[in-house]
């Protein structure tokens, strides 16, 4: 899982798939952080992308940096804990400015039933469960 969550860091952005009924839905997000051994996601809770997750929480994600690209297919559970919260606003600042771990906004998610597959076009795909 750490190498998992150093792709997505090192790439930057990563896009998130979700389900909103009978449509796929993908957007860019930044955040990837291990906390209590997960993997950790954030999002605010008044967003479309929350309201998808609650409704349907499987999710993939796809990232890309160097010629390889990684896919993490899974279920998000959402964590209500502060610390979980403020753990990951301690790993990236930058939030800090739009969120708080007590604001009522601020949900992260952390993933179960994950299988990871690292691929390229130049060597067979790895596959990594967690």
């Amino acid at each position: 899982m750490e190498r998992v969550t150093q792709f997505l860091k090192d790439a930057g952005t990563y896009f998130l798939a979700t389900v909103d009924g009978d449509q796929p839905r993908v957007r860019p997000f930044g955040t990837a952080h291990i906390f209590e051994g997960k993997l950790y996601i954030q999002t605010g809770k008044v967003k479309d992308v929350s309201k998808q997750i609650h409704a349907n929480p499987k999710v993939e994600i796809c990232a890309f940096k160097d010629g390889q690209w990684l896919r993490v297919a899974g279920e998000l559970v959402e964590d209500d804990r502060i610390e979980a919260k403020q753990s990951m606003l301690d790993a990236y600042p930058s939030l800090q400015g739009m969120y708080k771990a007590d604001d009522g906004n601020t949900e992260v998610f952390y993933f179960k039933n994950a299988t990871a597959t690292f691929s390229s076009f130049t060597s067979a795909p790895e596959t990594v469960k967690f």
